[in-house]
């Protein structure tokens, strides 16, 4: 098993106010990996088009490693739209070329290299892209090192219990927020009660390393069977949000990969969180404090 970071899912086009960017979570998770100075690679699919040209030729710029392939699809669009406070609003294109990322003898070798991965509920909207992450789940190198992270993300329609019932048995680190963690609970028929109560049913449920719960402004927690962090959300003049939660979760896993402690990671993840939150897009350059 090398320490090879993958991002799998949705690579796609944000249209902000200001102009197109690139997005999807794979490619802002595994470009702060990068940063972190891990060796990491983003899986994906792209359309035979302008778009998508121009997504793989930016990768290439960037020296970000990517296995993407080119499908009959049209590659991926989300409008996005913010509100006052900075806030992204999703309209997401359907039936574009992430949503059919074929399982290639290439992405089977890169599985059985593979320490971390991420990949969340929205890629999963179709069969295509959903057997491909999970039969990339069981290529992997099994064992205690292995870090398996689903990132709950609750995209306009674009989810099923079943879906996410079957991702939190097979990851080992679950990521949500404190409005997925209300959908979710009562969605799995939990009784109400705080949110710590339903983290912790989440975490001995499904049988997790550790449960993240982001809440805005309130702070954020990681759960682990015996113990739980917390960290206040430092206050900052807010650019926009894009890809925010990404920079935690690649920040996150590439500390815990380099032999921090929960609590270590934790911390750094909010402070990266928390400067991506100042700059527009998601994929600004992190300062050398960050990234050592």
């Amino acid at each position: 098993m090398e320490d090879l970071v993958v991002g799998m899912g949705e690579a796609l086009w944000d249209v902000l106010p200001e102009g197109r960017k690139i997005g999807g979570a794979p490619a802002n998770f595994a470009y702060h990996a990068a940063q972190f100075g891990l060796p990491s690679c983003v899986v994906s699919a792209v359309g035979d088009d302008a778009l998508g040209k121009e997504i793989l030729e930016t990768f290439a710029a960037r020296g970000l490693n990517y296995l993407i392939e080119v499908v009959a699809y049209p590659t991926g669009t989300v409008q996005v739209e913010l509100d006052e406070a900075g806030i992204p609003q999703y309209d997401i294109k359907e039936n574009t070329a992430w949503d059919n990322i074929p399982y290639t003898p290439q992405l089977k070798e890169l599985a059985r290299n593979t320490r971390a991965v991420c990949f969340g509920s929205l890629a999963q909207r179709s069969e295509t892209s959903r057997n491909t992450i999970n039969r990339f789940l069981d290529d992997m190198p099994q064992g205690e090192e292995r870090l398996v992270v689903f990132d709950v993300n609750l995209r306009q329609n674009f989810y099923t219990e079943e879906v996410l019932r079957r991702s939190m048995e097979r990851c080992n680190i679950l990521k949500i927020n404190d409005e997925e963690l209300i959908t979710v609970s009562r969605m799995f028929g939990y009784p109400d009660s705080d949110q710590q109560a339903c983290s912790r049913r989440l975490l001995d449920e499904f049988n997790l390393k550790m449960l993240i719960l982001t809440c805005g402004v309130s702070g954020s927690y990681v759960f682990t069977s015996s113990d739980v962090s917390f960290q206040p959300t430092p206050k900052v003049e807010v650019a926009d949000t894009v890809g925010a939660g990404d920079s935690f979760t690649a920040a996150f896993i590439s500390s815990l990969m380099k032999g921090k402690s929960v609590a270590e990671a934790h911390a750094i993840a909010v402070e990266t969180s928390a400067f991506v939150c100042t700059q527009k897009g998601a994929m600004p350059e992190l300062p050398e404090r960050l990234r050592n």
